[in-house]
Parts: C-alpha cells; structure tokens; sequence
C-alpha cells in the first residue's frame, strides 16, 4: 500500500476559508494549512484556526497548523484603484504620510529609510519581480524613477530592493503580537520570514518559550543575506522554507535553483525539514490543470526528497484549490516510485536515539521493509528516523500527545498516531499493531522494523526489532 512521503501545506484564503473547503483540502491531499499573517486579521485568523480544529476532532488523520508572519516587510500603500504602468514611464517613490500622496503618478511605500536607502540606478521591484524600475535621481520627497517592466500597480503591493540591506528589524512589532496569537490558540510550526540570521531563529525560540508555547520554528530563505548564512540558520531551526517567490526576486534568477539544491543538501546533511515554496502550480490559480514547466519543477522537489511543499495562491485564492491539491499529490506520488537523489546524511549527534534511528533506517533497507514504526514521546526518536530517509518504508509513529502527533506530519513519510501507552512495551506494541490492522493501514504479514524500548531486567533499554504484523517476532 504507498504512501505519498512529500507532505502537502495549503495556504487558507477567500478560497478555501470554510470547513468544507478545509475538509477537502485534507481529503485531496493536504497535511498542513498555513496560515498567511501578511494579509487579514487576527479576528479571521482565529475563525480558520477554530474551523481546521473542528475538522481535527473528528478527522482520522489531523491538520497541523503553520503561522507565516509578515516580516520586515516593505509594500505599497492603499489605493482608490489600480492603475498600469508602462515602459518607460516614470513614476515617484515616496513614504506614507509625506506631502506628495495624493497625484496617482506616486507610489507609496511603508518604508521611510527606503528615500534615503537607494541611489540612482538602484532597482526597486514590485509583486515578486513583475514590476521593475530603476531609481533615476533623488526629488524632494522621494524617489523618481523609470520604468523597466511595467505592469498594474494594486494595494499592498510587496516591495524587493535588491542588494540593499534593509533597515528594519528581523522581528518586528507586528510579528511578535502575530507570535504571540499563534502561541496562544496552539499553531504547531512559526515560519519566520526574512531571518538573516541564527540569532533572528534563536529570538524567535526565546519569544516562544517565553509565552510558554511549543511552536517549532521554520526559518525562511527568502533573502541574500539569510543564503551567505545559511548552514547556521539551518542548525538553528527546526527546519527551512525555501521561499523563492522573495529570493528569486533577491538573487540572479539563473542562482535560484542552485540555491534551493545547496539548501535542500544541507537540510539533509543537518537531519532538518525543509520545505520548498512559491510558484509550484502558479498558473491554476486560473487554470485548471497546470503548466508542463510546473510539473517538471514539483517532481525535482521529489526527486531531492524535501519534507514538503506548499502551495500558495493557488489554494488561498485560485479557482481550483482542490483540484491544484489532487494535481500536486497525483505528480508526487508517481515520482516518488521513481527514486531520489540519496543525499549523503551524515548528521551528527550525541543523542542516542539517532545511532538506533539510524540502525533501524539501515535494517529496514536492507530487509526492504515496508514500514517502520516508531514509539517516540517527545517526537525526537521520529525526528531521527524519518531524518534518515528510508528507501522502502513508510514510517509510522505512535505518540500519546496530540501536539507530538501534529508537529510529526511535517516530516516526510512520516503518518504519526496517538495512542495510550503502558508501563509495558510489550503492550505498547500490541496496541499499535492492533490499531496498525484495525485501520487496514498495512496489510497483515508486513515486515516490520520497530524502534522501542524493552524492558531488560529492572531497566527499561532501547531496542530495535523485526516482527511480521500478525505474526510472531
């Protein structure tokens, strides 16, 4: 029986912001909902929370829950309507709030120091790189400039400013009160936007613990800075989005795919999640099947084995939200039996579960075994295994905590349950097996591999075992 290893995160908007919607979303295919804090509002925020935990009580597998922050974010003001630009038109840069506001020949922008930031022939760059214009000379209350690729200016339009090291904390004050909401109505992962650096991870960690949260962090790429700090920002999180939308707009376009491959390596090389973002099926936002190029980019994020992928647009607001979803898990599914690249994974650490994880991993390939099942508490020993890949299994996680439980579906070929366990192993592992079946999850007489613990006289000693699922050890 396959299982599809490349996890799916769907970003809930006006499209998909209702229980039904929410309900097949996960019967297409999607394992986490991301919730997006640069647009609404907590008050909406909160009403799609409360409906994934509705779906979570009844659900035979759950939802988990990402929390996107904003980030030091530079946009566009509001306006009364859109307008175009040309090429070759010129346009004025200036903050909100300055005098100059009001002629529809002005963009305004959040970002004071973005006046005194940029030079003449500096590029300032609209909607993910759509809009282009090149900074001409300084005015008296902003910037004038040309316009390269031209385009419809729209409200709140993000801003990119190229090679520029923007003044504006890592964390800033929306950020943490989106931080503190998250922590507060119990989300399973923060993606922090726009770290630069370990120590913006290491904030985040702090902030979280501070307001006695359990939120792993996933620290995005999205910047030139974060990619020249890349290996400790990796170290440093739980995991790393790769948000290309942003770093392909901050980097030579020709790098991007270099970039992701580097860090998707390196993910592996640390034993950390990574997920690869933006642009995966851009074009069935309106369409309802989507471009060849497309299907080629999802099936090189499954031949580098990542732990997921997330869709954006097209499931926040496109006209095929559930259709994008099948579409996403109909191409894993087949590349996957096709094989990966096999990243060295040569993690170190002291914890001894990742020596048996590691073991286990190597047993199951060996046998190829179908399944691996894991008894993980704290969801470490899980961590580890799925870390290292297995060639043939699917692994199965049995955990007596719900968060534990949600957090593990981010990790690739990992299907976490929540059972009771007992002061005896043995029974521990009848139960898990008898749910195992119960399911119909694996068919009986399945090779398994299984990391537990036993008890050794007086002790309780990690082992790992080989059992047939309806048969005798």
């Amino acid at each position: 029986m396959p299982y599809r290893k490349t996890k799916i995160i769907c970003t809930i908007g006006p499209a998909t912001n209702t229980l039904d919607k929410i309900r097949q979303l996960a019967e297409a295919g999607m394992n986490i909902a991301r919730i997006n804090m640069s647009h609404g509002d907590q008050k909406g925020h909160l009403e799609v929370i409360q409906k994934i935990k509705s779906f979570n009580k009844t659900a035979a597998m759950p939802i988990a829950i990402l929390l996107d922050t904003q980030g030091p974010e530079i946009r566009t003001g509001d306006l009364m309507e859109n307008f175009t630009l040309a090429v070759g038109d010129s346009i004025e840069i200036t903050a909100a709030g300055s005098e100059n506001t009001e002629n529809k020949s002005v963009i305004t922008v959040n970002y004071r120091d973005m006046l005194k930031d940029l030079k003449a022939g500096d590029r300032v760059t609209l909607d993910n790189g759509i809009i282009n214009l090149e900074v001409i000379e300084k005015t008296e209350f902003g910037l004038m400039c040309k316009v390269v690729d031209g385009g419809v200016i729209k409200s709140r339009r993000h801003i990119n400013l190229p090679g520029i090291r923007v003044n504006l904390p890592s964390i800033t004050a929306k950020d943490v009160q989106d931080i503190m909401f998250g922590v507060k109505n119990d989300v399973d992962f923060i993606a922090l936007s726009f770290v630069r650096t370990a120590a913006d991870v290491e904030e985040c960690k702090r902030m979280i613990e501070r307001y006695n949260g359990h939120a792993q962090v996933i620290a995005k790429i999205e910047d030139s800075q974060a990619v020249q700090n890349y290996k400790e920002i990796i170290t440093a999180s739980h995991g790393i989005m790769v948000a290309r939308g942003d770093l392909g707009v901050e980097v030579p376009i020709e790098e991007l795919p270099i970039i992701q491959r580097r860090i998707v390596k390196e993910c592996a090389r640390q034993g950390k999640r990574v997920i690869v973002a933006t642009h995966l099926l851009e074009s069935m936002i309106e369409n309802p099947i989507p471009t060849r190029a497309e299907v080629t980019d999802v099936a090189n994020a499954a031949y580098e084995e990542v732990d997921s992928v997330m869709l954006s647009g097209e499931t926040a607001a496109g006209k095929f939200p559930i259709k994008a979803v099948e579409t996403l898990d109909k191409i894993l599914k087949r590349i996957e039996t096709s094989g990966g690249i096999g990243w060295s994974r040569d993690f170190k650490s002291d914890e001894v579960k990742a020596a048996f994880a590691e073991s286990a991993v190597e047993l199951a390939d060996h046998l190829k075994s179908e399944a691996v099942v894991v008894f993980t508490r704290r969801g470490l020993t899980a961590d580890f295994v799925t870390a290292y890949h297995p060639r043939y299994a699917t692994v199965f996680a049995f955990t007596n905590m719900s968060q534990v439980r949600r957090k593990l579906l981010l990790n690739r070929a990992c299907y976490p349950y929540r059972i009771d366990f007992s002061s005896d192993p043995e029974k521990t592992i009848k139960t898990a097996f008898a749910l195992l079946i119960k399911k119909k999850l694996l068919p009986a007489g399945t090779k398994i591999v299984i990391v537990s613990d036993i008890i050794a006289g007086s002790e309780r000693v990690e082992s790992i075992q080989v059992r047939t699922l309806g048969g005798a050890t």
